[in-house]
């Protein structure tokens, strides 16, 4: 393995270049369109209920059923899951990049097709929908374990994380970016197309050229995936993947030299049998990963899957938050178009205050003060706020203190953002065998989507009135928003604890932290420290 060690030592002590920067904006890109698609859904969801589901003469303005709501907010999660465990796995099989472009092309093509419909009525247009973002999620799914494993592979340990972390910084413009083109539609087209306040006239039907509008928003989201699929087909294979998996260390120096401004030796690989004894030999499911990584992966796995009920569950319902609190209109009270502009501005005005800075501290400060101690300060952050919303919760919903609501649900966005959301993506790329690195983060990532889904449907009931008659039209009562947050707050301290299974791997390279670079008297790599 000299010859790989050769190449792997020069790209751990590669200066920080152009090319660093280009991964990072080929692979963020994709992960700006995966934030873009999954939450511009929440914006248009009330809007698909009042064009759909208007029934004459109601008090209320139409509303999606429980069903068709849990599907259209939940099904793009589930396709994401599947897609994650399907493409990690054969990101390893197959190879980072052969793999990489198909995801992309699935993007871009659903996309379109979310924004597109069979018929007019309300249940070929659903199933439309949920049919083509169930495979948009798939395509994103992909994006997850492949992205964070060529972007680790790519990078130097001097600034692995903040490379890392920018690529899953792009998340937050791509929320920001679904709630300024939904800003931008709803308000051209209120502007072009005038309605009245529903209470004026509950027997108007929607206006027609509103349908316009959620299917613009969704379409939206194939132009920033469209635009990087030429450079992403252009990068080479990483040379960790080359040289470790593929065994060809030859083609991984002479990958990295036409990229990377470092002279690798391009030598043929020793025909010895030390690859036999390469500590990467063993699978997924023995005894040696077991001992290895066993408590590495339900480290990963856990803190993923509670973090992202909390996450998913805040960034698909703040409409209802909002509401709840009264600092969105009663809906009866705002045209189609309006409410769909002030739901954007909502949503828009969380991004631009909390989201977007969370994401770029962690790019700052993760490679000075570590990945464990963001991730656990971040948990016990989002555990403090949680409960300081949920207990005074009254005091809150009070006119007085609804901006003081909105700042404090801000900061819990900051701190999963300067905290476990970025963590739980960068680590798991860095602490497994190149061999299984792409699927391991793949399982992890799919850990955190099941998260996701038991977020969307959950919170879906539980954060329903005790009052009857303050449910949406078709929900059953739930445990109301104040228990909803205290149960989340209870969600964040649990990844707070399962963070001390997840090892810190600051500024160490990657066959350090994996073992890959040594090996013992019984062929196993030294473990990580």
């Amino acid at each position: 393995m000299s010859q790989q060690l050769g190449v792997l030592s020069a790209l751990d002590l590669a200066k920080t270049q152009w090319y660093h920067f280009t991964a990072i904006i080929i692979a963020g890109m994709g992960f700006f369109t995966d934030a873009y698609d999954l939450f511009c859904i929440s914006i248009v969801t009330k809007l698909l209920g009042r064009i759909y589901y208007h029934i004459q003469n109601s008090p209320r303005p139409g509303s999606l059923p429980p069903n068709v709501a849990a599907a259209v907010n939940g099904v793009a999660l589930c396709g994401t899951l599947a897609g994650q465990l399907f493409f990690g796995w054969l990101g390893d099989k197959l190879g980072r990049k052969r793999v990489y472009g198909i995801t992309l092309i699935l993007m871009v093509l659903c996309s379109i097709a979310s924004g597109l419909s069979f018929s007019n009525s309300p249940k070929a247009v659903i199933s439309t929908l949920c049919f083509f973002r169930f495979w948009l999620g798939f395509g994103i799914g992909g994006d997850y374990p492949l992205s964070a494993t060529i972007m680790s592979e790519y990078a130097n340990k001097k600034t692995r994380g903040a490379f890392i972390a920018a690529v899953f910084a792009m998340q937050g413009f791509g929320i920001l970016a679904g709630g300024v083109v939904a800003l931008v539609v709803s308000a051209a087209f209120n502007n072009r197309f005038p309605a009245p306040p529903y209470s004026e006239n509950p027997s108007r039907p929607t206006i027609p050229e509103a349908d316009y509008v959620w299917r613009i928003v969704l379409m939206f989201g194939a132009i920033p995936a469209g635009i990087t699929y030429y450079w992403r087909m252009k990068m080479p294979e990483t040379a960790r993947y080359t040289a470790l998996v593929a065994q060809n260390a030859k083609q991984a120096a002479a990958d990295m030299s036409k990229v990377l401004q470092v002279h690798l030796e391009a030598e043929e690989q020793k025909p010895t049998t030390e690859s036999n004894q390469n500590p990467n030999r063993f699978g997924l499911f023995s005894k040696k990963f077991a001992k290895r990584h066993g408590l590495h992966l339900l480290g990963t796995t856990t803190t993923w899957f509670l973090l992202d009920i909390a996450f998913y569950s805040q960034n698909l319902f703040q409409k209802d938050i909002f509401t709840a609190i009264e600092w969105l209109p009663p809906a009866a009270t705002m045209s189609e178009l309006e409410e769909c502009f002030k739901i954007a501005r909502a949503q828009t005005l969380i991004a631009l205050c909390g989201t977007v800075p969370g994401y770029w501290f962690t790019v700052v400060f993760i490679d000075y003060i570590g990945r464990f101690v963001i991730q656990l300060m971040g948990f016990i952050m989002m555990t403090i706020f949680m409960f300081a919303l949920a207990f005074p919760y009254n005091h809150w919903k009070e006119k007085p203190h609804r901006i003081g609501f909105v700042v404090m649900y801000s900061l819990t966005f900051f701190f999963a953002n300067f905290g476990p959301n970025s963590t739980t993506f960068i680590v798991p790329a860095e602490i497994f065998p190149a061999r299984l690195r792409s699927t391991c983060h793949g399982i992890s990532a799919a850990a955190g989507k099941a998260g996701a889904i038991v977020g969307a449907f959950g919170f879906l009931y539980a954060a329903q009135s005790k009052d009857p008659a303050l449910t949406e039209p078709g929900y059953p009562t739930g445990i109301g928003v104040k228990n909803a947050l205290i149960v989340l707050g209870c969600i964040n301290f649990l990844g707070a604890l399962f963070t001390l299974l997840v090892p810190e791997s600051k500024g160490k390279s990657l066959e350090e932290l994996t073992g890959e670079n040594e090996v013992d008297d019984d062929g196993i790599g030294t473990p990580p420290v």
